[in-house]
């Protein structure tokens, strides 16, 4: 038997012992829970069987947390288009991207069948002067096809140091071929809260997303329309269109400047119907860190003038 045939065996029985003591340890954690909640012990050495073959026979060799790192980041992905497994420095990137500066391109992402798609270029950054709109499919990153690639990693192929340059290729639902677009990356400072007097007694408001700072800048905004008004407002619009997300906690404390103290803003429930979070329009529920309440000092009127809020698909 030739050395590369024994070597393969060995791989294949490493693997396979490392599936069966995975199996193993499944097995009697299932065994300790009750019946109709013990887990799929014959899935489950089916996965060990899997990552057997994987040890064994892929062409490179991967490392035992690469590989449980992978099946975990696959389960997660499966059970819907929002839910993703993330790691020690996939926080960091999102915390980075919530505190509203960081090095890319500048526009917020999310899944669709299968593609990254754009949800909206941010204001004033490279990719909305490039071109890119709420919409596009990016297919490809460099030349590379972004087909069941998660969106953190298509995030982090597109941000890099400022001044070096990316190639996107998009795909819009009204153009007849593929977009190719050359972007130079930049710092993107994203101010969350934007406003201006439409007329006198009418404000405007924009929030392009729920950051650190967007509930104290919300309230810096009204108390600033209020000033330029040199008095009570009358009305107020709030832009919300392409707005992604973002810090719950930002949009709860939004929500907390137009409702009532103690209204509940959102709430969960677990599959047995019982209740589970539930954050209300009080400060404990939208206070990001230690100090004074960030909706100190609003306009009273907030809560009572009619609020036209804006939408749209983004």
């Amino acid at each position: 038997m030739s050395n590369s045939t024994l070597k393969k065996i060995a791989l294949y029985t490493l693997g396979a012992f490392s599936g069966v003591a995975l199996s193993l340890s499944v097995q009697s954690y299932a065994a300790g829970e009750k019946k109709n909640e013990a887990l799929p012990v014959q899935s489950i050495r089916t996965m060990a069987e899997v990552y057997g073959q994987i040890k064994a026979n892929y062409y490179q060799d991967k490392s035992d947390d690469a590989l449980i790192e992978g099946a975990m980041k696959g389960m997660v992905a499966g059970l819907d288009p929002h839910s993703e497994y993330m790691t020690k420095k996939d926080y960091a990137d999102l915390k980075e991207s919530t505190s509203g500066e960081f090095g890319g391109l500048g526009m917020e992402v999310g899944a669709e069948d299968g593609f990254v798609k754009v949800i909206a270029p941010i204001e004033d950054t490279p990719a909305e002067r490039a071109g890119v709109k709420s919409g596009d499919f990016i297919v490809k990153i460099n030349g590379v096809s972004t087909r069941g690639m998660t969106v953190n990693e298509a995030v982090k192929k597109m941000r890099g140091k400022p001044g070096t340059d990316i190639v996107l290729t998009l795909s819009r639902k009204d153009a007849s071929k593929p977009i190719t677009v050359k972007i130079t990356r930049a710092i993107i400072k994203v101010k969350s809260v934007r406003h201006h007097l439409l007329e006198p007694g009418y404000g405007y408001i924009r929030i392009s997303q729920f950051q650190e700072r967007t509930v104290p800048a919300l309230n810096e905004a009204a108390q600033a329309l209020v000033k330029q008004n040199k008095g009570p407002l009358k009305g107020l619009v709030l832009d919300l269109r392409d707005d992604p997300g973002g810090l719950l906690n930002g949009a709860v404390g939004v929500s907390a400047a137009f409702l009532p103290a103690n209204a509940t803003v959102v709430s969960t429930k677990g599959r047995d119907g019982k209740g589970g979070m539930s954050l209300k329009a009080v400060p404990e529920d939208y206070i990001l860190s230690s100090g004074k309440d960030p909706l100190s000092g609003l306009p009273a009127e907030l809560k009572t003038i009619p609020v036209t809020v804006l939408i749209n698909s983004g």
